[in-house]
């Protein structure tokens, strides 16, 4: 176990404290900061880089949690090239603001030295059910713990985190760092209900008579995408998110080696080139496949991976097949894999080994929370339907939706945009609830 932990250990190294200060201080501090504009929850880069620069750890860690719930995990597994990194106008020279490993060592020095945390409003305001403990469902209950509302999650499985502990694997994202995110979120008073499934435990009817004043359904898509190929169903062919899932309980000890499927001398094929896909090639790699390759149908020009996932991905002995397809996975007499069939865009097709095929190509939501409730809306594909005005709120009046469970995320940071405009919505409809039913109490007694 214990070498299989090191194969698993962090891969990009964080800053030391001089380092930090002396990356922070060459940020220009633009007026018009075009870092600022990149990130999806506009954050005030240039503001707590600027405190950093002056050694103001505390005050740099207060303007990071005015806007996000979670930098730690931003700060490793944001796609910084794209956004904040992509418009720092220093990288015109190749010189960007290294903003990610900023924010990654502040998130940690606070975490690690235990800084004060800010003061807290007293929980008066509303009481509201978060469904779901990934990137979106916890934003939701730090934002609306921080605005004064009592705020409980209800996570399905043994411990809260969603994909960011069980889908994003223990090299890019170690699992004691989102531990120490959830830990923060406790603090802000926020309860957490492990092993507790909404639509079979409890239904959202049941939530409201327990006197949650709204419901927040952050569930993310459960229904993996099948491959509807000859030969798609047979022993071997796996979801690339349920073997990334399997590694991680692994690795914590909570599962067998023998539960994990890929192993020593495999071949392995993965389907699709986001960055699950990558994950899921890596991950592969470090249990000891022998081959591992990816089969993408367009080009790498337009593969939704970040390039620096690809590289490492080359690094460490992925081989990629670009405008390719398997079409066809062939099975011995016991139903066991021994091919697959790949074909070019040209047509041309050759035969190889395989031992395993993962599948990264996406999923749908799961329909348990919809089918238990009346009143929830759904578009032709099973995405929940949600309204401007208050931002996320289904057609079931105070029950929320966001992140992949509505098709509008597809990364932690956009997930986050995503559940802090909810977070607003949701505190305007309870304000407003609350409201009406004042007046009306008071009418009532005049």
């Amino acid at each position: 176990m214990e070498n299989n932990k090191n194969l698993f250990q962090e891969v990009n190294e964080g800053y030391t404290m001089h380092e930090a200060i002396e990356e922070a201080k060459r940020c220009l501090h633009c007026k018009v900061p075009q870092c600022k504009k990149g990130c999806p929850i506009s954050h005030d880069i240039p503001d707590w880089i600027h405190e950093l620069s002056m050694g103001n750890f505390g005050n740099a860690m207060h303007i990071i949690n005015e806007k996000s719930n979670l930098p730690a995990v931003c700060g490793r597994v944001c796609p910084h090239e794209k956004q904040c990194e992509g418009h720092c106008v220093l990288g015109k020279k190749g010189q960007g603001i290294h903003v990610g490993k900023l924010e990654r060592f502040l998130a940690d020095f606070d975490g690690n030295m235990g800084l004060i945390r800010e003061n807290l409003l007293p929980k008066t305001r509303g009481k509201v059910a978060v469904i779901g403990s990934g990137p979106a469902g916890l934003t939701i209950a730090g934002d609306l713990s921080r605005k004064g509302f009592n705020v409980e999650i209800f996570e399905m499985e043994q411990e809260p985190g969603g994909v960011l502990m069980f889908g994003i694997p223990e090299y890019r994202l170690p699992k004691e760092i989102v531990r120490r995110e959830i830990k923060k979120m406790e603090e802000l008073g926020v309860i957490i209900h492990c092993n507790t499934t909404i639509g079979k435990d409890y239904t959202v009817d049941d939530l409201f008579d327990q006197g949650f004043d709204a419901i927040f359904m952050g569930t993310g898509t459960g229904n993996p995408q099948k491959l509807d190929i000859p030969g798609g169903d047979i022993n071997g062919v796996r979801q690339a998110i349920w073997f990334l899932r399997r590694v991680s309980l692994y690795n914590e000890g909570n599962l067998d080696r023998s539960e994990v499927v890929v192993g020593k001398g495999d071949r392995c094929f993965v389907i699709g080139c986001g960055n699950t896909a990558m994950d899921a090639a890596r991950t592969a790699v470090r249990m000891g496949a022998e081959h591992v390759d990816i089969v993408y149908r367009r080009t790498i020009d337009d593969m939704p991976a970040l390039r620096s996932e690809y590289d490492d991905a080359v690094k460490e002995g992925v081989n990629f097949n670009w405008e390719s397809n398997i079409v066809e996975i062939h099975s011995d007499e016991n139903g066991n894999m021994t091919e697959v069939v790949i074909e070019t865009k040209d047509g041309e097709r050759r035969v190889e080994k395989a031992d395993y095929v993962l599948l990264a190509l996406g999923s749908k939501p799961a329909s348990r929370i919809v089918s238990t409730t009346t009143g929830i809306e759904v578009d032709d594909r099973g995405y929940v339907i949600t309204r401007e005005t208050p931002y996320g709120m289904t057609t079931r009046k105070g029950v929320f939706a966001g992140g992949d469970v509505v098709n509008r995320p597809s990364t932690v940071v956009l997930a986050m945009r995503d559940a802090k405009q909810v977070a607003e919505g949701i505190a305007q409809y309870v304000d407003a609830i609350k409201l009406i039913d004042a007046i009306n109490e008071k009418m009532k007694q005049e």
